[in-house]
């Protein structure tokens, strides 16, 4: 049974949203690319919108919204840095001579980490999902949520033209950087559902 606290009574909520808007203040202070700290923004307004709009008639459980709130930080910092030129990835091409920027796969890898366990919930209240389905459906929900996801940059990143594409998309001289994006969200929200499943399967025992 998820958390039904309205939402001047949800302290955990009120913890987390605080948190997020230091955060958010902080990486919000002399961006690297201010244009495109901008567009990175608009997929922050929208899912914070979308949350406030759903909270009484598809609430969350805390343990949803922190990790959301980890995403988003996650996200936040890197629309500060640009995906491409973030202190972990100096520090991983200074110490191990990588040739690309890895923290983008780090955000792959966590939007299905972090979205699985919000979407299933979000499915079992609005759609009634329910047995293995709970399960599979939040993994289709991440993968297409994914491939949205790139179109949307390539669209973007075509609008802004003068030769950008490539860059602001991320493919860093890899053709099958979109593929490979994808798949790591798919693997992240696949082990998220396992990890789940195992749990709530040692609890039934």
């Amino acid at each position: 049974m998820l958390e039904q606290l309205p939402f001047k009574r949800n302290y955990v909520l009120h913890l987390w949203i605080g948190i997020y808007i230091v955060d958010w203040i902080i990486m919000a202070i002399t961006p690297t690319n201010r244009l495109q700290w901008l567009a990175e923004n608009v997929l922050i307004v929208i899912t914070i919108a979308f949350l406030a709009f759903t909270y009484r008639s598809a609430r969350l459980s805390s343990l949803s919204y922190l990790l959301i709130l980890i995403f988003m930080c996650l996200h936040t910092y890197a629309a500060h840095f640009t995906y491409e030129g973030t202190p972990f990835d100096h520090w991983l091409k200074s110490h191990y001579h990588t040739r690309r920027s890895y923290y983008d796969r780090l955000v792959h890898l966590a939007f299905g980490l972090c979205w699985s366990l919000p979407f299933r919930e979000w499915l079992m209240s609005k759609v009634h999902i329910r047995g293995v389905w709970t399960y599979l459906m939040p993994v289709v929900v991440v993968l297409s949520f994914s491939g949205l996801f790139e179109i949307l940059e390539m669209l973007a990143a075509l609008a802004g033209g003068k030769g950008g594409e490539a860059r602001f998309i991320g493919l860093q001289g890899d053709v099958l950087d979109t593929q490979k994006d994808m798949s790591i969200g798919l693997i992240g929200s696949i082990l998220a559902m396992g990890i789940l499943a195992y749990i709530r399967k040692r609890k039934a025992s």
